[in-house]
């Protein structure tokens, strides 16, 4: 920006009314929108192709109007000003694209995601790329309350008057601006401030797993989801129809993120935690350490099988059955056969249970053949073929012998078999033999019909060993939609039967009657009722949908068996894993991501990094990077690019005096603005109980995973190291959520790590 009051006021007025004339043009997009909404809306009936089209039209103005809203705040936050073989032409950035349809379609405001507005992100000093000056404009509602310049080119520098006192033309005001602005409990896009590497990244071509890894603070979540906005952009028709799933750690780290698409203008994604992914079921228990670590390991696998298996019964005394008078005995030697054919036919569990039963009945009309039919002279039994037949539709409809074979092998769902293996210690015993005793009394708990976070996966492995059975609903359908059918002609019939019968006959074919113009089929049809759903709500209710795309956030905590579940939800692979094996805390989770993605693309998967702190300032990085040397002494500390003033603290207190220290601090930290988060053990969560407000939170290291606070308030780091095989992970999880501050409060005394805070 120059520095004369009077050319700032110019500038300022200039992209007041070019922000002016953008938001009368998105009114009218609006107006347009709405109309066209309300006017699909109240067109009713129709043949299902009209009816097809109303509801696209009607998905169609409704994601503009979401789109539009969502471009109301900061609509345009950018310009560059290009100039090349002496033509110079200016472009405006922001959330949407607007054409101006009365001068020829021309372009008012690029879309961030446009391939012409990358200059505004990637172009340096160094590489400008014909851009001369980048342009931040800063506005609130509608209006423009300052422009910040960043001049690429040296002599459009000199002519402006914007040479610094070092003699560069280079500007990080508004990226510092950014990270210096106190948090609100809620992700904001950074849309204004992508950097080069995380743009390289958000517009990767690569069509397998790509790995986004990096340390705290590098921008890796606003990176995958500025990448869910540009891929839904880039490939709207694909990814309309298949949606994008965003996997995040935990329900609190999903809130924090849930307005960034939105502001983005994309609403049709959905957000879930591998525990909410199964539909139907929420992970609402909590498991030990060990039992997650147990259910993510791909032993697992052995044991599911084993324990759907168990279900599959021979009896032990025979079942004494009683059919048209006579007694069968179904005994160990026909179930026995009749299991081996079911398993035989390599079908999941439910859908091998019609083979099954078929054997079953086929063995005990055998019986019966023999007792009824034999043939007294020693010949060939008397009963046909036809007769047999008749025996084995009876006893399908046999109520007795269907119970028997519901009990040797029953229909199941995966909460019945999962629910029953960790309640019933015969069946683990049986299904877990290999682990010890030990381990399987870390898995055994009541059957409360909930689960835990890492059940999740092994409903949907159940899921792929039981199948679903369909059978019985689809017959329910197909009765259903029959009765319509019925109704609708007898609808019909009536109207035929009223018809005014006095009529001249020359007049006759001159009058249409409703069976003129509509048949028994179109009627029902018309009376089957729908609903109106997004690709996300269609998705989440539905365990075998595949989506286009998959974002799997804090990639590093999946275990073995939940990247198995992840990767039934995206046959095409096309993956975006971010993450940082530095920081895994799950014993479940990673150690390399070769160990969890080679199995499924082997070396299709490439990896790409992200190597500036932007959060974390130096001052606390040096006391995060020691534990880091810890951990893995090869790994790379990301460089922080600010320091905040504040050197982080160590406060020392005996046990009884612990909240009273925390509760000064906090009271500290609420003169500021912001946000503060008390992070502590589990042991610990209790003996803080309700110091949480506002802006203050007490969390465990599992619940911030993913977050940032202005402010972290860190209690007895020693406990958290304790708590758990990678708790020196957790550690340097805990150390980095903070923006500005760090306090650590401690009982005892301060791990060796953190001997730099002594």
């Amino acid at each position: 920006m120059p520095p004369t009051d009077p050319a700032r006021a110019t500038e300022l007025e200039s992209e007041q009314q070019h922000l002016t004339l953008l938001y009368e043009r998105l009114d009218g997009m609006r107006q347009y929108a709405q109309r066209r909404l309300k006017t699909v809306l109240l067109e009713g009936g129709g043949t299902p192709q009209a009816r097809s089209e109303r509801e696209s039209f009607t998905q169609l103005y409704s994601e503009d109007l979401a789109k539009y809203d969502a471009a109301e705040h900061g609509l345009c936050f950018g310009r560059i000003d290009l100039a090349q073989n002496g033509d110079s032409e200016n472009r405006y950035i922001g959330r949407i694209g607007i054409l101006d349809e009365e001068s020829d379609y021309e372009t008012l405001l690029l879309d961030w995601r446009a391939p012409m507005a990358r200059p505004f992100y990637l172009a340096t000093t160094a590489a400008p790329d014909g851009v001369t000056r980048r342009r931040h404009i800063r506005t609130r509602n509608r209006t423009v309350t300052s422009v910040n310049d960043e001049f690429l080119d040296l002599e459009a520098a000199q002519r402006a008057g914007a040479i610094d006192s070092d003699g560069g033309v280079g500007s990080e005001s508004a990226l510092l601006a950014a990270l210096n602005a106190a948090r609100t409990g809620h992700m904001n896009d950074i849309v204004e401030t992508i950097q080069g590497e995380q743009d390289a990244i958000i517009r990767s071509e690569h069509k397998s797993v790509l790995v986004v890894q990096g340390g705290p603070g590098t921008g890796k979540t606003a990176v995958a989801l500025h990448r869910a906005a540009y891929l839904l952009y880039t490939y709207r028709q694909q990814l309309d129809k298949a949606g994008v799933l965003i996997i995040g750690p935990n329900s609190t780290f999903l809130d924090y993120i849930g307005q960034v698409l939105p502001s983005l203008g994309e609403t049709g994604v959905l957000l879930s935690t591998i525990g909410n992914l199964y539909p139907g079921v929420q992970a609402t228990l909590e498991d030990s350490l060990r039992a997650g670590e147990l259910k993510g390991s791909l032993d697992m696998l052995e044991v599911l099988k084993k324990a759907v298996r168990d279900w599959q019964e021979v009896p032990r005394e025979p079942i004494r059955l009683h059919f048209d008078g006579h007694d069968l005995l179904l005994d160990r030697k026909t179930v026995t056969k009749a299991r081996g054919r079911a398993r035989s036919s390599r079908r999941a569990h439910n859908l091998a249970r019609p083979v099954f039963a078929a054997s079953v009945v086929d063995q005990l009309t055998e019986q019966l053949a023999q007792i009824i039919g034999t043939n007294p002279l020693g010949g060939r039994n008397l009963l046909s073929q036809t007769d047999l037949t008749e025996i084995r539709d009876e006893m399908r409809a046999d109520a007795e012998i269907q119970r028997a074979i519901a009990q040797l092998w029953p229909i199941l769902t995966p909460q019945e078999v999962l629910g029953g293996l960790w309640a019933d210690t015969r069946r683990l015993d049986n299904a877990a033999g290999q682990l010890s005793e030990a381990d399987r009394a870390e898995l055994r708990r009541s059957d409360s019909g909930e689960f835990s976070p890492a059940d999740a996966p092994l409903l949907d492995e159940l899921a792929e060993l039981l199948g679903v059975d369909d059978t019985e609903e689809r017959e329910r359908s197909r009765r259903r939609y029959r009765a319509q059918l019925a109704e609708a002609q007898d609808a019909l019939d009536i109207l035929t039967g009223s018809a005014p019968q006095d009529l001249e006959d020359e007049l006759d074919p001159e009058i249409l009657m409703a069976y003129d113009l509509i048949d028994a089929s179109q009627l029902a049809e018309r009376q089957r009722v729908g609903t109106r759903q997004t690709t996300a709500e269609r998705a989440a209710g539905d365990r075998t949908w595949t989506y286009g795309h998959v974002i799997v956030d804090e990639a590093q905590e999946l275990s073995e068996m939940a990247w198995r579940m992840v990767m039934r939800r995206i046959p095409n692979r096309w993956i975006t894993a971010v993450g940082d094996v530095a920081q895994t805390g799950d014993p479940a989770g990673a150690a390399s991501w070769q160990q969890v993605l080679e199995p499924y693309v082997a070396k299709r998967w490439k990896l790409t990094e992200l190597t500036v702190n932007y959060r974390t300032p130096a001052e606390i990085m040096a006391v995060a990077a020691d534990v880091l040397a810890e951990i893995d002494p090869d790994a790379t500390v990301p460089r922080s690019v600010r320091d905040s003033g504040f050197a982080p603290t160590a406060h020392r207190v005996d046990a009884a005096g612990l909240r009273a220290e925390v509760e000064r601090l906090v009271a500290a930290e609420a003169e500021r603005p912001g946000t503060t988060a008390v992070i502590v053990s589990h042991e610990v969560v209790p003996k803080l109980a309700g110091l949480d407000g506002d802006s203050v939170r007490v969390l465990t290291v599992h619940d911030v995973k993913g977050l940032e606070f202005d402010a972290v308030i860190l209690v007895d780091p020693s406990d958290i190291l304790d708590e758990s095989p990678r708790g020196l992970n957790d550690l340097y999880v805990a150390l980095t959520r903070a923006t500005q501050r760090l306090a650590v409060v401690h009982t005892g005394d301060l791990p060796e790590v953190l001997s730099r805070l002594a």
